[in-house]
C-alpha cells in the first residue's frame, strides 16, 4: 500500500516546524572536556546529511550540564555551521533554573535561530499559572521568536493535551512541541486539541505518528542519513515504513534498552552510544560530568547490530 506524499502542510503555518531534524551531540575526550573540534564536524556532517534541520540542547545534547561560556560556543558553532549549509536549527534554551533559561532566550535571539526549545522549570513543578507566567514570559522577552515546548515523559510537570492547547492560546509564538506520544486516542485528541500547531514525536515511532498526524521528529535515530530514507519512506509507502519501525523497535529493545540497567546510564548515554556505534562523526559514548556511559568496549558490538537490523541504511 502507497500513500500520497503529504507531511501535512495544510494543517500548519509555514513557519512551523516540520520533518525529520538531527540532534547535534557534545564530542567528549579523554579529559571529560568538550572536543570542540570534533564537535564542529559532526555539526557539518549533521548538516550534510540531509535532515531537514538541526537542534541543540536536547537531552542527547547534554544541556543539564553545559556551562554558560559552552552553551554559548556551541549556539555560534550552530548558527555558523547551519547559516553556511543553509540550514534551519533551533537552540534549546532549556535550564532548570528559568531566569537563566530566559537570560539564554536574550542571548540566542541575536543569531536568529528557526525556534528554540525549552523545558518547564522542573526543581519545584510549576502550577498551572507559573507554567502559564514563565511560557508568557519567554515570549514577552523574545516576541517574533518562535518557541517549541519540550515535554519527555520524565519531567517533573507532564502538561496534558488540553494544556498545551490553552497554552497555546495564551502564548501566540508557541508553534510546537515535541511531545512522546501515545496510543490512537492520544493521537485522536491531538488532533482535536492542537490543529495547525507542529507535533514531533520520538524518533523510533515516527512511522506511527505521521500515519496518525504527527509532524516530524527531533530525531534520536543513530544514523542521520538512515532518518532521512526513513522519513522518505514514511510519506510515500506506508506498509513499508511500519516494517522498518518494527526492526527499529526490535533493535532498541533487543540492543539498548538493556544498557540501562546493565550500566546504569540515563537515555542520554543510550542515545550517545547509538550515535557513537552509527560512525557518522567523531563522536563517542562519553557524557560529561558526572553522568555514566556505556563503555566504550560495548560500541563495537552495538554497531554490528545495527547494520544487521537495518542494512539499507549503510549501504
Amino acid at each position: 500500500m502507497r500513500a500520497e506524499l503529504d507531511d501535512h502542510p495544510s494543517h500548519l503555518p509555514a513557519h512551523a516546524p516540520r520533518g525529520v531534524w538531527g540532534a547535534v551531540m557534545l564530542a567528549i575526550d579523554d579529559r571529560g572536556a568538550i572536543d570542540w573540534k570534533a564537535t564542529e564536524e559532526t555539526i557539518a556532517r549533521l548538516c550534510a546529511s540531509g535532515v531537514d534541520g538541526i537542534y541543540s540542547n536536547g537531552t542527547a545534547g547534554e544541556f543539564h550540564c553545559q556551562t554558560e561560556p559552552e552553551f554559548d560556543r556551541l549556539c555560534a558553532l550552530m548558527a555558523a555551521i547551519g547559516g553556511r549549509a543553509r540550514l534551519p536549527f533551533q537552540i534549546g534554551i532549556s535550564q532548570s533554573n528559568p531566569r537563566v533559561a530566559r537570560e539564554r532566550l536574550m542571548r540566542v535571539s541575536a543569531l536568529r535561530p528557526a525556534a528554540v526549545q525549552f523545558t518547564l522549570p522542573d526543581w519545584w513543578p510549576p502550577s498551572d499559572g507559573q507554567v502559564m507566567r514563565f511560557v508568557g514570559g519567554l515570549c514577552e522577552t523574545a516576541p517574533d521568536m518562535p518557541l517549541v515546548l519540550y515535554n519527555p515523559p520524565h519531567a517533573k510537570r507532564r502538561l496534558t493535551l488540553e494544556a498545551i492547547a490553552r497554552l497555546r492560546a495564551a502564548v501566540p509564538s508557541l508553534v510546537g512541541a515535541k511531545l512522546p506520544g501515545g496510543d490512537p486516542g492520544w493521537y485522536a485528541d491531538m488532533r482535536r486539541e492542537l490543529p495547525g500547531f507542529s507535533v514531533f514525536v520520538p524518533g523510533h515511532t515516527l512511522a506511527t505518528g505521521f500515519a496518525q498526524g504527527a509532524h516530524g521528529s527531533y530525531s534520536n535515530v543513530a544514523c542521520p542519513k538512515g532518518a532521512v530514507m526513513w522519513w522518505q519512506t514514511i510519506r510515500t509507502d506506508v506498509a513499508a515504513a511500519a516494517e522498518v519501525e518494527t526492526r527499529i523497535q526490535a533493535f532498541l529493545a533487543t540492543h539498548v534498552l538493556p544498557f540501562r540497567a546493565r550500566y546504569d546510564v540515563s537515555d542520554a548515554a543510550l542515545d550517545k552510544a547509538m550515535a557513537a556505534a552509527g560512525g557518522w562523526a567523531p563522536l563517542g559514548p562519553r557524557l560529561l560530568w558526572p553522568y555514566s556511559s556505556v563503555p566504550d568496549e560495548a560500541i563495537a558490538t552495538l554497531a554490528e547490530a545495527a547494520r544487521m537490523t537495518l542494512p539499507e541504511w549503510w549501504q
